[in-house]
């Protein structure tokens, strides 16, 4: 075992897994990652591995609930932030993400992207994590739509709630295209759409 681990609590072990398998996830794919490459970039033996997970299908369900929930505790922070209305906070987090998807060499840069066509139809318990997931991000923002209309910060056309569903849509596609062609060109262009849904609030 990792020296590392020797000296941590088991649940640190079973955070070190998740967030191995996430990283190997990013670059290879769930279904590439094997199990005896997690364990052994890891440094986790494998009964360590099955006392947390009963299967590889179980641990994929667990990497994608520690990453939602990572995602959902920065959309909170970033959006109870009071130094800025809510439409800026929705143009900051799209341009975040940009920045983002360039320091991951514009192709790894987010778990959704990278396994949903994959694992959504090999895995009900997986793509339910997806589907929770996602509704969650989605969740967060028509909070923020709701928010900056009452603060009038912003208008939209449609209701927060469509509003919030093409958003995520949009940038799904817009990352799914950035990843074909290795190229942020697709994310740019896909910005300048988000803030023609999000105009400024042109009544007094």
């Amino acid at each position: 075992m990792n020296k590392q681990l020797q000296s941590h609590p088991h649940v640190d072990t079973r955070e070190h897994l998740l967030a191995t398998g996430e990283e190997l996830s990013l670059r290879l794919g769930f279904t590439g990652m094997g199990l005896t490459e997690l364990l052994k970039t890891a440094g986790v033996p494998k009964g360590s591995f099955y006392h947390y997970f009963r299967s590889k299908e179980a641990f994929g369900e667990a990497m994608l609930q520690r990453y939602f929930d990572c995602y959902d505790k920065q959309l909170a922070t970033l959006f109870s932030d009071k130094q800025r209305d809510q439409r800026q906070h929705l143009l900051s987090y799209y341009a975040q993400s940009i920045t983002n998807y360039c320091h991951s060499e514009c192709h790894n840069a987010c778990l959704a992207v990278k396994l949903s066509a994959e694992v959504s139809d090999l895995s009900e318990p997986m793509r339910h994590a997806l589907e929770q997931g996602t509704a969650r991000i989605i969740g967060r923002l028509q909070d923020a739509l709701e928010q900056g209309i009452t603060e009038q910060s912003l208008s939209i056309a449609l209701s927060p709630a469509a509003t919030a569903e093409t958003l995520y849509a949009l940038w799904l596609g817009a990352s799914l295209r950035a990843k074909i062609k290795r190229s942020i060109a697709p994310l740019s262009i896909a910005l300048e759409a988000v803030e023609l849904l999000l105009p400024l609030n042109s009544k007094p």
